[in-house]
């Protein structure tokens, strides 16, 4: 506990007045940008161009996308000088000697994407459609970062620096979907002692909220179906770590009376648009909000329960998307925290709320299938919240549909507050932006700085801006990558030295 209070100490009053970095880590950095800048941003492209998605069938170390990106690197390792070692999900890029070592932490696999949504190809860095932005899936998550990195690295080498540590640059390629083969690489491999990932925001992230999952199913309704207006279907999102942009609800034996009553209660809500068609007596709504990443809820506009509240016209009975649309309005509503699930909802200080995302509503064997994304703080134990959720389900299937099941994971927060480099992970980032009191923060997200000793997520993404990893709209500036790369270059001078 002493340890702690003396760094946040340190933290509270000694970065304001810092000195700047050293004169090599700042002429380093200074050079890379000058030197390089152009030369990252035609490694980016080529790098987006390998559809590094996960297939479900395909594992990372077989798959000809990822195995073609791990050949691209190793072209850029060859070219520049350093040397690479492919492990099959684990690719790493080292530079220098040295008994202790500086880890750069990334990830070369990407988010599923949508191309009707895009302007250009999302696997083509689009310079044109947004003068100033770079867009394409993994821009900002997470070949951006890689990008810069090895040119850090390559202005380093450059200036023939001396050393006291060697620099290896991870590249993980199953960070988005499967942690398992990074966590058997690190049983056999020892990790260097010093470590950053560039996989989440400044100034910098020492705690994370624990990732969870509630996935609820409702089963067939049994018998006719009730007369009047019935809710059928009832769909939406993509995947789970994404909050959700489209969904679509259809209504058999609906009115124009109806219809009406639906449009309406849509256009009050902030962000959202409807589109409403008659097919004879059926009805379909489809329904498009905001896509973003699902630990940033605020930053996005949740189409399944903005389309829940839109159908909240009337009671809904007899189907499955009638109870459905029941249980989301009823349980989760369009709040982001879970204040209406039973007494499930917290917050912690330093880390925030809890948030509770419906991410993906859709059909399955089983029944209609809702998951929804859970980002937990430290503050309650994760068996307490599992069984206050499961209270809260409990009481409402007593009432709507007793057969409905729930199974829940529920993550563990994590925290890392004394790894050694944050004062100069901090002085930089003032250094080079001007924010004189930064502090470090947490996120809703979860990255491989868990695995990693003493590893603490820096960049790339600024404090205050929309995170554009996951969604439907990735970019990052290339004001934004050319800062990221003077930040990067400076720390591995300091840290490395």
């Amino acid at each position: 506990m002493l340890r702690k209070i003396a760094l946040a100490t340190l933290l509270l009053t000694g970065v304001a007045h810092a000195a700047p970095p050293s004169e090599v880590a700042r002429s380093t950095a200074k050079y890379a940008r000058a030197k390089y800048g152009e030369q990252v941003i035609g490694s980016l492209a080529s790098m987006v161009t390998y559809n590094t998605v996960a297939d479900p069938k395909v594992p990372s170390d077989r798959n000809p996308q990822h195995i073609g990106f791990k050949k691209f690197l190793k072209s850029e390792a060859d070219r520049l000088g350093f040397d690479f070692e492919d492990s099959g999900w684990v690719v790493v890029i080292g530079y220098g000697k040295g008994a202790e070592r500086v880890g750069v932490v990334t990830h070369g696999d990407v988010q599923p994407v949508d191309p009707s949504k895009w302007k250009q190809s999302p696997f083509k860095l689009d310079r044109t459609s947004e003068p100033g932005k770079l867009l394409a899936r993994g821009s900002e998550d997470d070949k951006g970062p890689i990008a810069t990195a090895l040119y850090a690295m390559k202005a380093i080498k450059d200036k023939k620096i001396k050393l006291n540590k060697r620099i290896e640059l991870y590249v993980y390629m199953g960070e988005e979907s499967d942690w398992t083969a990074l966590e058997e690489y690190i049983k056999t491999h020892k990790l260097p002692e010093v470590n950053i990932t560039l996989d989440a925001e400044y100034p910098v992230v020492t705690a994370e909220k624990g990732w969870g999952a509630l996935m609820m199913t409702l089963p067939p309704v049994q018998g006719a179906a009730p007369q009047g207006p019935v809710l059928s279907e009832f769909t939406g999102g993509f995947f789970g770590s994404q909050i959700p942009e489209d969904a679509v609800a259809v209504i058999d034996n609906a009115t124009p009376e109806l219809a009406e009553q639906i449009r309406k209660r849509g256009a009050a809500q902030k962000g959202m648009q409807y589109t409403l068609g008659f097919e004879g007596q059926r009805l379909r709504i489809k329904a498009k909000g905001l896509s973003a990443h699902s630990s940033k809820p605020e930053d996005g506009v949740n189409a399944i329960g903005m389309l829940a509240d839109a159908l909240a016209v009337r009671s809904w009975e007899g189907t499955q998307a009638g109870n459905m649309a029941s249980l989301i309005n009823e349980l989760i509503g369009t709040g982001l925290y879970g204040e209406k699930f039973g007494t499930a909802a917290y917050s912690d200080g330093f880390m925030g709320p809890m948030t509770v995302s419906p991410t993906v509503l859709k059909q399955t064997d089983k029944g209609l299938e809702l998951n929804v994304n859970l980002r937990r703080p430290r503050g309650k134990p994760g068996p307490e919240l599992q069984a206050q959720f499961e209270a809260a389900f409990n009481a409402w299937k007593a009432q709507r549909a007793p057969e409905a099941t729930l199974r829940a994971i529920i993550g563990e927060p994590w925290l890392r507050p004394d790894a050694p480099q944050i004062p100069t992970l901090l002085n930089v980032f003032s250094h080079y932006t001007g924010i004189k009191d930064a502090k470090p923060v947490s996120i809703g997200g979860g990255t491989n700085s868990r695995l990693f000793p003493n590893a603490v997520s820096f960049g790339p993404a600024m404090p205050g801006s929309v995170y554009t990893g996951h969604s439907e709209h990735e970019f990052i500036t290339v004001k934004q990558l050319m800062l990221n790369l003077e930040m990067y270059t400076a720390v591995l001078v300091e840290l490395a030295r």
